[in-house]
């Protein structure tokens, strides 16, 4: 049965999460954090301009760094998404995610049956030469009726 999507790391769990990969709770780490908690999936474009809305000036070079830092340590995940744009996402945890192809965001999607039925024909499959580390499924959709970008 698949994880459920657990809840956002606090500022605390997320600075016990840091010590234990060796690094230090910057400010601009906790920036980033924040800002994350809040957008859940975001671009380290994104993430800089709602730093830069706070009043915070920090390039997007440092925040894809803290960003790609944090996803390296399996604090974050990465997306790839269809427009070959990195994002970032706070749950690490196995979900599913619905892309949407139009607004270029992503939603998590809970599915407990459908993530179980995945993983229980996956561990049937044997694939030559490689074993299966993990399973990630990626909805790509196009919204159903215009919906306004936030």
């Amino acid at each position: 049965m698949a994880a459920p999507v657990r809840p956002l790391p606090t500022l605390e769990e997320f600075r016990t999460q840091l010590r234990r990969h060796s690094l230090k709770a910057t400010r601009q780490r906790l920036a980033v954090h924040q800002v994350m908690m809040e957008l859940e999936h975001a671009s380290a474009d994104e993430v800089r301009e709602e730093l830069a809305r706070r009043g915070s000036c920090v390039t997007v070079a440092s925040v894809y760094n803290i960003l790609s830092q944090l996803a390296d340590c399996h604090i974050y995940a990465r997306r790839l998404s269809a427009t070959n744009k990195m994002f970032f996402d706070i749950e690490n945890g196995r979900h599913i995610h619905l892309y949407d192809r139009e607004n270029h965001t992503y939603r998590n999607l809970v599915d407990d049956e459908l993530s179980t039925l995945v993983a229980a024909h996956l561990k049937r499959r044997k694939f030559k030469g490689y074993s299966i580390e993990d399973i990630d499924i990626q909805l790509i959709a196009r919204p159903t009726r215009k919906t306004k970008t936030p």
